[in-house]
């Protein structure tokens, strides 16, 4: 019983509203709009270029929209899954591009987006800002294979992973070695800029590295480790995959990479977030 002896009136009076007024506080906390103002970084002296991937990119990157200075310039994309990109906020204009792919298992749309974000990052300057908007579902959304790599392939061991019992962190570790894209390369793409990444978790213990499978995040998994898992889990791969995991060839950039100097992150929302919300 709650030692607040109206609430606990209140409760008991009427229990469902009460708890859907803890629910809707959970959300509140989780939603873009509501989180992202404390982690906006300041405008730079050169260009900012939003880029993202995940499910809540789209409404990420609207909320970016509605809060950035309407006289400083901003640009960029973002790719989310089909069917989830809300409702543009009345009044807030479009100043960012909004594409859809397929979740879990990636598709040619997500791989054409994954090109296109990973082009925008030419040219950058110290001066310039990268914000990057990542959530869960980045890992499937944000699909570009590594050199020799055929999307077909990808998919399948996709496919694989997704059917085989192994935990996000172990199909995250294999994602990221079989990426051009994830695995920390997109902030060292985006070097030497200032990379600021706001992510969205939904991955057990919040690892910035987990979610979407860390595209601006220094990746201390290696490709002897995502070689393991494939066959713990008894995963068939082309030998030119085999190769390319045993001689490291696609091995992601590390933690004290200087491709992360000016790069941070942000945790903006977290599951413990809006249970602490809701407490």
């Amino acid at each position: 019983m709650t030692a607040n002896p109206q609430l606990h009136a209140d409760i008991q009076q009427n229990p469902r509203a009460f708890l859907r007024q803890l629910f809707d506080q959970a959300v509140q906390r989780a939603q873009p709009l509501h989180n992202t103002p404390a982690f906006l970084p300041k405008v730079p002296k050169g260009r900012t270029l939003v880029l993202g991937a995940g499910k809540a990119a789209g409404a990420m990157a609207h909320a970016v929209e509605a809060l950035w200075p309407l006289d400083a310039p901003l640009s960029g994309m973002v790719v989310t899954r089909y069917g989830h990109t809300p409702v543009r906020p009345e009044g807030v204009p479009e100043r960012l591009k909004i594409v859809e792919a397929s979740h879990p298992v990636p598709d040619a749309a997500g791989l054409a987006a994954a090109e296109e974000i990973l082009s925008l990052t030419q040219g950058l300057t110290a001066n310039d800002l990268v914000l990057c908007l990542i959530s869960g579902g980045g890992s499937a959304l944000l699909t570009l294979p590594a050199e020799g790599l055929s999307l077909a392939e990808k998919q399948a061991i996709n496919q694989a992973l997704l059917k085989s019992g192994a935990n996000i962190g172990e199909m995250n570790c294999v994602r990221k070695h079989l990426s051009r894209i994830k695995g920390g390369r997109l902030a060292a793409a985006g070097a030497p800029a200032q990379v600021v990444t706001l992510a969205i978790s939904d991955v057990p213990g919040d690892d910035p590295s987990v979610i979407a499978s860390g595209p601006t995040v220094p990746d201390a998994t290696s490709c002897a480790d995502a070689l393991q898992i494939l066959r713990r889990y008894q995963i068939e791969i082309s030998s030119e995959v085999l190769k390319a995991l045993q001689d490291a060839s696609w091995e992601s950039p590390k933690p004290g990479d200087q491709a992360f100097e000016t790069s941070t992150v942000h945790l903006i929302a977290t599951p413990q977030q809006s249970l602490s919300a809701a407490s």
